[in-house]
């Protein structure tokens, strides 16, 4: 299910759990107290048999038309009008503590209720907690059955309560910690402890459901089996939303579900482009994704009792621009598709651009790093209003940093902009940010490869004999990546080192050779300290040049030197991994 990026060392990439754990972590921020709604608590149940479930709120049907909830509570009281506003009656939470008063009285005042998470580790999948041992861990478990109970009996009186959510994909997490038969046990003992926190939470609070979140339909048969206490089902899926309805049927499971988190494909479900990285939907795309899942959950009538759709957050990195509806305050084309989807009509609403196409030149043969970027963009807007357009680049599949950096853009007209591309070499995103006067967005992304700017001369190292200290075998990680792929001409491919200093790679020129240019182009694992040196015979080594200051971005060193080999010996990482070179030219 997790691809790793392609950089020196391993790493899972999943957009969702970072973002969730991020809207989490927003949920401690904020401590703003909002006016309190003291209405009584709601008594909410699941009612029904077999096939034939509905949620009552004080005995009247509620089928929950909802989102998952990502600003801090203290900005709940500003937000949640315009929620109200899409059809949302309902928001979902992945933690419930002392800062959560804010969200519910603000809830309840916008006739909005809330799925309460709690949290458990190692949940949210890859990064996102720590791994625990369910069969021995006492402590951790005696803390969180004293945690939970506590902050229900705080708020179950709440009229902004609608059910309690325990953990968070963590069955799904567990894989990151344990294989085998271990990791059938622990699962197995996660379950069983949730069934045991739901009995708590029931003891405190008999006034509503207790449910457990998972991030694929695998994880039920350890519900069926350990939980018998949880009063329903939840499971977040995206890409495969419509086969939950299908999984359930084959699974034989007598309780009902609700979708707790969905929308259109996630980064780790489609396919790569031709720079090896996730294809993004266009935004249509994603706003017909949204359609679609809530289309699916509604046609399982009697047992899909409702689905919180992925996401009300407003942050606009990588994983908001996939996902969040508000980016940065801004409203985009899903947002208008789930508010028809919830029943709202948008023929009064001033809609957003679009952003239909988008391409970039030179693309996967590589734009010189700091060079210009031209990007080609079909964009219209449903009322015709003036549209301006800013480039932002992310580095994620190169330093894991989700964060869009501002680029200076011209816009040249008829859909043709230029930008002044990144300063490193890899692969980026780069985006196009339309916005209207409405306070609306659209944006489009592809990827590009950014290289090394050519240097005058010819590349007397291209293609030759190259040795290293070490070299990465490990394919998880795009390896084996040995000293050769560092003189073959290609960003596509990288020579990275053992995690430890000194390290070095060599290349023989085949005869003594004079140059007068080095050129190297790092990858995330760089040098800080290195020194560039010569040698007639591949034993004896004359330095020509010491580097104290490296950044990691390219360098281009106007040195002089004579030798059959030219070696870079790295004496100093930059980070915590190896040395990894895209490229080692040596220029006469």
């Amino acid at each position: 299910m997790h691809r790793p990026f392609r950089t020196g060392r391993s790493r899972p990439r999943r957009a969702v759990a970072p973002l969730a754990a991020a809207a989490l972590a927003a949920a401690g921020l904020a401590v703003v107290q909002a006016p309190n709604a003291h209405a009584a608590g709601s008594v909410v149940k699941v009612t029904g048999s077999q096939g034939s479930w509905q949620l009552t709120v004080d005995g009247s049907p509620y089928q929950v038309k909802g989102l998952t909830w990502g600003p801090p509570p203290g900005d709940a009281a500003k937000d949640l009008p315009d929620v109200a506003k899409m059809g949302v009656n309902t928001i979902r939470t992945w933690g419930t503590d002392a800062t959560s008063a804010p969200l519910f009285d603000a809830a309840a005042a916008n006739g909005i209720k809330v799925i309460a998470g709690f949290w458990l580790q190692p949940g949210g999948g890859p990064g996102s907690g720590g791994c625990v041992n369910y069969l021995t861990d006492t402590t951790y478990k005696s803390n969180m059955m004293a945690e939970f109970p506590k902050w229900v009996n705080t708020y179950k009186d709440n009229p902004g309560v609608l059910m309690w959510d325990v953990g968070n994909e963590s069955v799904l997490g567990l894989q990151n910690c344990y294989s085998g038969d271990e990791l059938e046990q622990q699962r197995n003992a996660y379950t069983s402890f949730v069934n045991d926190l739901s009995k708590a939470v029931h003891a405190a609070d008999p006034n509503h459901p207790v449910t457990s979140t998972d991030a694929w339909t695998g994880a039920w048969p350890y519900y069926k089996r350990n939980t018998p206490d949880l009063d329903l089902l939840a499971v977040n899926s995206y890409k495969d939303v419509c086969n939950v309805k299908s999984a359930w049927e084959a699974g034989g499971y007598d309780k009902p579900y609700i979708v707790t988190e969905g929308g259109p494909a996630g980064s780790w479900e489609v396919p790569d482009d031709a720079n090896g990285v996730a294809d993004e939907p266009t935004d249509q795309q994603k706003a017909d994704g949204y359609t679609n899942a809530w289309n699916c959950v509604t046609s399982h009538q009697g047992v899909a009792l409702g689905a919180t759709l992925f996401h009300y957050g407003n942050e606009d990195d990588f994983g908001g621009i996939w996902f969040n509806l508000v980016p940065d305050g801004l409203k985009r084309p899903s947002y208008y598709a789930v508010k028809r989807a919830f029943g709202g009509s948008t023929s009064g609403d001033n809609l957003p651009p679009q952003v239909a196409d988008m391409s970039v030149a030179d693309a996967t043969t590589g734009v010189p790093a700091g060079g210009r970027v031209t990007i080609s963009t079909r964009t219209s807007d449903p009322e015709n209003d003036p549209v301006s357009y800013q480039v932002l680049f992310s580095s994620l599949y190169i330093d894991n940093n989700g964060a869009l950096a501002a680029a200076a853009t011209t816009d040249n007209g008829g859909g043709s902009l230029t930008a002044t591309a990144p300063d490193k070499v890899g692969v980026y995103i780069a985006y196009v940010k339309a916005t209207d006067n409405h306070g609306n967005v659209g944006y489009g992304s592809k990827s590009v490869r950014i290289v090394a700017p050519k240097p005058e001369g010819t590349n007397v190292a291209l293609n030759k004999p190259a040795t290293a200290s070490s070299f990465q075998s490990d394919p998880t990680g795009g390896c084996p990546c040995t000293a050769a792929d560092a003189v073959d001409g290609s960003f596509t491919t990288r020579w990275s080192s053992d995690w430890s200093d000194p390290q070095w790679v060599q290349v023989d020129l085949g005869q003594r050779t004079t140059f007068r240019h080095v050129q190297l182009a790092w990858e995330a694992a760089y040098a800080k300290a290195y020194d560039i040196q010569t040698s007639d015979d591949g034993q004896n080594w004359t330095t020509v040049r010491s580097v104290t200051d490296g950044n990691g971005n390219i360098d281009d060193i106007d040195v002089g030197g004579t030798g059959r080999y030219v070696r870079v010996q790295g004496t100093q990482r930059g980070t915590g991994y190896g040395y990894s070179l895209y490229e080692f030219g040596v220029y006469s």
